[in-house]
């Protein structure tokens, strides 16, 4: 079923913590070039003959790990922080193996992203840094998805979240603002990349009064040389040492190949999933959608190219007038459009839209379709013993559908705790 997607407009007025200035909109960069060997000259007796080296071309190669080493461009670092951090992944052998899995799905998408804008390729690497690639990640300070957008930074940048979708877990959304987010950071901080990653990690006014405070003191201002948190002071030596791992072959990359392995499809209202076959097949693609079975808010749906016929037709083929997949609601006597719409965490526009109400207005006794969150909401209470898997086992849910429904950014449980649970019998 399809109806108008509410469309939420986000304020564009953002706080950031430690942040002094107001955002503004990014200077556009120029298109990045690879750089290519200079040609060799050899010096023989007679004349000197130019071998010529064949330019790589990075779409050419079968490995998106090789498509990012080729292009490379942030010079080796022989920092104490940066050799440490490549120590451990040496000592982490099966530490790539893990991320290669994990971001076998988006990576493909995201080194296309950055490379149409000509940024560092580096960029691309960030994700492994934020996240280790988890797509359905939280951290305990509300930062959400792969590239750990907060909720203030991804309004800003026009990813919507709402009880139904929340575009920080959806690989496209995701990836577009986050490099939107680079690309401002990079123009604040004068074209110096490690200023502007180390920003994204910790805020731009606490980069700013690092620099501002070394210069006082007559210290150097490279990222180096800068008083900051312990976690952003190893965050720049991470995504190097990553890098300088890919470039020098001294770590396996377990290859991904060096094509796009996920597509999009656009929902222009809300779609209701008929079983949880389907949905299970989606649900590793689809973090942001937030209720099974309503896809709700979300601008799109993403799937594996190699189905991507199989749910255009899925989608092409829902009836219009079957509300099967839908629930019956009797309007009570004091029920407003607002109360209801609370009750159920949606807006009062999608329920109008929803029932194809002209007004506000509403009747005692008349009947509201609204959609299905699950056939059951369950309260659980956090028993001696018990922990994550072992609660999304019983029920059969996943781990990050507790954390999501629960607003949990933590694995730690405690006893007593109260953890809802929406169970779907289909």
């Amino acid at each position: 079923m399809f109806v108008n997607r509410f469309i939420r407009i986000l304020p564009l007025v953002i706080i950031l913590s430690g942040c002094e200035t107001t955002l503004k909109a990014p200077t556009p960069e120029p298109e990045k070039t690879i750089a290519q060997p200079s040609p060799i000259v050899k010096n023989e007796p007679k004349e000197a003959v130019v071998e010529h080296i064949t330019p790589i071309n990075p779409h050419a190669l079968d490995d998106v790990w090789q498509r990012i080493k080729v292009q490379l461009s942030f010079a080796n670092s022989s920092h104490p922080a940066v050799q440490k951090r490549i120590a451990w992944y040496l000592t982490h052998p099966n530490y790539m193996d893990e991320i290669s899995r994990r971001a076998e799905p988006y990576l493909y998408h995201i080194v296309s992203e950055v490379e149409k804008r000509g940024l560092p390729i580096e960029l691309a690497l960030m994700p492994l840094i934020e996240s280790d690639f988890d797509a359905s990640a939280y951290s305990h300070k509300h930062a959400s998805g792969l590239w750990q957008l907060t909720p203030a930074i991804a309004k800003y940048f026009n990813v919507q979240i709402s009880p139904w979708y929340d575009g920080r877990q959806d690989v496209i959304d995701s990836t577009r603002a986050a490099l939107d987010f680079m690309e401002y950071l990079h123009t604040r901080f004068d074209g110096d990349w490690y200023h502007a990653i180390a920003a994204y990690n910790v805020g731009e006014g606490r980069v700013k009064r690092a620099i501002r405070n070394n210069k006082k003191q007559g210290k150097p201002t490279d990222f180096f040389n800068l008083k900051l948190p312990k976690q952003t002071s190893q965050y720049v030596p991470k995504l190097l040492a990553a890098a300088q791992l890919l470039k020098s072959n001294k770590m396996a990359f377990p290859a991904i190949n060096n094509q796009q392995a996920i597509a999009t499809l656009p929902i222009s209202g809300a779609v209701m999933l008929d079983s949880q076959q389907e949905w299970q097949s989606l649900e590793p693609l689809n973090y942001g959608v937030i209720r099974f079975p309503a896809i709700i808010d979300a601008p799109h749906i993403v799937v594996p190219v190699n189905k991507l016929a199989e749910f255009q037709g899925m989608l092409a083929n829902q009836k219009a007038n079957d509300y099967s997949q839908w629930q019956h609601y009797t309007i009570q006597p004091g029920d407003s459009l607002s109360v209801i719409a609370k009750r159920y965490a949606i807006s009062v526009n999608q329920l109008k839209a929803f029932n194809n109400l002209k007004t506000d207005r509403i009747r005692a006794g008349k009947k509201l379709i609204l959609p299905m969150l699950a056939d059951q909401e369950v309260e659980h209470l956090v028993k001696s013993g018990e922990s994550l898997w072992k609660i999304a086992k019983r029920y059969n849910v996943s781990i990050s559908k507790l954390k999501q429904w629960n607003n949990l950014s933590r694995d730690r449980l405690q006893i007593g705790e109260k953890l809802t649970v929406f169970l779907s019998n289909s």
